[in-house]
């Protein structure tokens, strides 16, 4: 039996949770997952996301005030 939909971590494809095998199967690449699984790579990919955030946002505060001390 199928039950919910997620989109897939790996490609953006839709994703067919089996009610049976308790895993989410992805219809365009395939990939083959648990719940706790899919769950900890959505957390993972959103720490990423939040990482390079504050990475950029780092190197735009430093470049901001390298150069206003150029200008003087």
């Amino acid at each position: 039996m199928i039950g919910m939909q997620q989109y897939c971590v790996e490609c953006g494809g839709l994703m067919i949770y089996d009610i049976s095998s308790k895993h989410y199967s992805c219809k365009n690449c395939g990939l083959y997952i648990t719940k706790e699984q899919l769950m900890d790579l959505k957390d993972k990919i959103k720490k990423e996301g939040e990482e390079r955030k504050k990475k950029r946002r780092e190197v735009s505060e430093y470049l901001e005030w390298w150069l206003s001390k150029k200008t003087r």
